[in-house]
């Protein structure tokens, strides 16, 4: 079995649902070992929008990578993601940030995910299920110091359970 963490977004239609719903789907398919805490962030590209509710999961899986994209992707279809422009505000974003220690570089699917390093609202919920786990040479509680991680905030919800 293979170990993927997934990233979750949403700032559309009640974030925490989205989420919640999110979750809910994918454990009939994967196995999940550790839910991180929900954060509130801001926006990141594309500015003029609400803030994001973020968080990752670790799951465990026999799907191979391309297989997960897909399932993640029709999750996001099922829950309304549009893709109107570049970092537009969605319903669900699912993204795969880690896979086993596989890298990957596909039009489809680059692992480790590309944008890990510089994104403070992926690393903050990384560092709560793997802080030391190293991306290019430095573990992701050093990459979370390099970042701009103003106006994220831990939130608390009753329905969230951090595993």
């Amino acid at each position: 079995m293979s170990t993927a963490w997934i990233a979750f977004g949403s700032n559309q239609a009640e974030p925490v649902a989205q989420l919640l719903r999110a979750r809910q789907t994918l454990a009939a398919v994967l196995q999940e070992d550790a839910a991180s805490a929900l954060y509130r962030t801001p926006p990141w590209g594309y500015t003029d929008q609400p803030d994001f509710i973020n968080a990752v999961i670790r799951y465990h899986t026999d799907l191979p990578p391309l297989v997960l994209l897909e399932l993640l992707q029709r999750v996001e279809q099922e829950q309304g993601r549009e893709r109107p422009f570049k970092n537009a505000p969605r319903t669900l974003d699912l993204d795969v940030l880690l896979y086993d220690d596989l890298c990957l570089d596909l039009p489809q699917l680059t692992l480790p995910h590309p944008g890990i390093r510089e994104r403070a609202f992926v690393l903050y919920p990384l560092a709560d299920l793997n802080p030391e786990r190293l991306l290019d040479g430095s573990s992701v509680r050093e990459w979370l110091t390099r970042c701009d991680t103003s106006g994220i905030t831990r939130i608390l919800h009753d329905n969230w359970q951090v595993v």
